[in-house]
C-alpha cells in the first residue's frame, strides 16, 4: 500500500520538526520509531518518549485508504538527507516493511505495529489558554533557559518556570548558583498560576519556534502543558515539585552599580577566561571610582588582567564569578549596555539592561 507520494524537501520538513526528541537508546526499542499514519491525503507524524510528544501533518497522502505504521527515525531521516534535493520520494508499506523509493535509490526498512506506539494521553481540560506571537514566547523562552539546571537531584531545577500573573508572562530559570528572570506584557488577564516545564521541551521549543508573529497557543493543565502552532503540537508533561521563591533571590535596592559596554566587557571576560582552567573558572573582578579590573589566573602561574573604564563611584568591592556564568548572559543579550548592581563582596551581583525592567540576571559570588 502506497502511504506517501511527495518532493524530499516536502516529506523532509515534518521529519526533521518530530525527530528532535526521539533519543538513540531507550528502554522501549519502539521509542526510537517515529508513528505515520495516513488518511487519504493528510499524513501525519508523531514522535514521543513518554515525556513529550510532538505531531505535525502534511498533505501528502497517496490513495484514500487509512494505514498506519512506525519505522526507525534516524534511518529514514538519514535517507532522506542522502537523497537528491530535487527528487521525487515515495513510501510504500508491504509485508511489515517501509519501501522507501527515489529514481534509482530504493530502501526497504523494519516496521513495527502502530498500534505497539504509546503515545501520550492529551489532558481532558486545561486551567488555562494563552496566545502570543512565536517570536514573543521564543524570546522570552531564550531570555533565560540558559540558566536551567542539568540532570541536578533538585529535579524541579531541571526546567523553566512559566508563571502567569494578571497581564504577565513570567519565565525563570536557576541551577541554584545563578538565576535569569524575563517578563512580557499581554493584552490578556489570568488568574496566577505557575509550572515547571522540563529542560528538554524548553530546549526542543527554541528550535521548533520561529521568529515571526504568527501564534503560539499554550493550553495548561494540571499536569501538562500542550502548545499548537503552524501545523505543529507539542504535548509535555510538567516537572512536579515546589520551584525556589524567586522574588526573594533577586535582590533590591543595592547602591553600588554602573553601565558598561555589553560588548566591551564580553570580550575583556572571553580573554581573561582563556587563563582559567577547565576544573577552576574564576575571574576575579575589583571595581573602584573610575575602573573595573579583571584577573584570572591558573596552576601554571599565568596570569590575565584587563582594565576597563565605567563611570561609577561607589565603594571599592573585590569579588570572584565563575567567568561561564558572566559570559552565557552577555553572549544571549543583544543589547548595547548593561547594568551591575553590587552589594559587597559577598553578596550575588544583578545585571539587567538600563531602563528595562523586565529583565534580571543574579549570579552568585565565588570564593578566588
Amino acid at each position: 500500500m502506497q502511504l506517501v507520494k511527495s518532493t524530499r524537501d516536502t516529506l523532509l520538513r515534518p521529519l526533521q520538526i518530530v525527530s528532535g526528541i526521539v533519543e538513540r537508546r531507550h528502554t522501549m526499542p519502539i521509542l526510537a520509531n517515529i508513528l505515520i499514519r495516513k488518511d487519504g491525503q493528510n499524513v501525519s507524524f508523531l514522535s514521543t518518549d513518554t515525556e513529550v510528544q510532538i505531531t505535525t501533518h502534511a498533505n501528502i497522502g497517496a490513495g484514500d485508504e487509512v494505514a498506519g505504521t512506525t519505522v526507525a527515525a534516524r534511518k529514514l531521516l538519514d535517507i532522506l538527507r542522502a537523497l537528491p534535493e530535487s527528487g521525487d520520494v515515495t513510501m510504500t508499506l508491504q509485508n511489515k516493511r517501509l519501501a522507501v523509493q527515489s529514481g534509482k535509490s530504493r530502501f526497504a526498512l523494519q516496521t513495527l505495529a502502530a498500534e505497539e506506539f504509546p503515545t501520550v494521553s492529551i489532558a481532558d481540560t486545561y486551567n488555562a489558554s494563552v496566545t502570543l506571537p512565536q517570536k514573543t514566547l521564543k524570546h522570552l523562552f531564550n531570555m533565560v533557559y540558559f540558566s536551567m539546571a542539568q540532570q541536578d537531584i533538585r529535579y524541579y531545577l531541571n526546567g523553566l518556570l512559566l508563571v502567569l500573573d494578571g497581564s504577565n508572562i513570567i519565565a525563570v530559570a536557576t541551577d541554584g548558583h545563578r538565576l535569569a528572570f524575563c517578563s512580557v506584557e499581554t493584552e490578556q488577564q489570568f488568574e496566577r498560576q505557575e509550572v515547571i516545564i522540563p529542560r528538554k521541551t524548553i530546549i526542543e521549543l527554541q528550535r521548533l519556534l520561529e521568529e515571526s508573529d504568527e501564534t503560539v497557543r499554550l493550553d495548561i493543565a494540571a499536569s501538562q502543558v500542550k502548545l499548537t502552532f503552524a501545523d505543529i503540537e507539542l504535548v509535555s508533561k510538567l516537572v512536579e515539585g515546589k520551584f525556589p521563591d524567586y522574588t526573594r533571590v533577586i535582590p533590591k535596592g543595592y547602591k553600588n552599580d554602573f553601565t558598561i559596554s555589553r560588548d566591551e566587557l564580553l570580550r575583556s571576560l572571553q580573554r581573561a577566561a582563556i587563563m582559567t582552567s577547565d576544573k577552576f573558572k574564576g575571574v576575579r573582578c575589583i571595581i573602584e571610582p573610575g575602573v573595573m579590573k579583571i584577573s584570572s589566573t591558573n596552576a601554571d602561574q599565568e596570569e590575565a588582567v584587563e582594565e576597563l573604564e565605567i563611570d561609577y563611584g561607589g565603594d571599592s568591592i573585590d569579588i570572584g564569578f565563575n567567568v561561564t556564568y558572566l559570559l552565557d548572559v552577555l553572549n544571549n543579550l543583544k543589547c548595547d549596555q548593561v547594568n551591575i548592581a553590587l552589594g559587597d563582596s559577598n553578596s550575588s551581583a544583578l545585571i539587567s539592561i538600563p531602563e528595562v525592567g523586565d529583565f534580571k540576571y543574579v549570579v552568585m559570588p565565588m570564593r578566588i
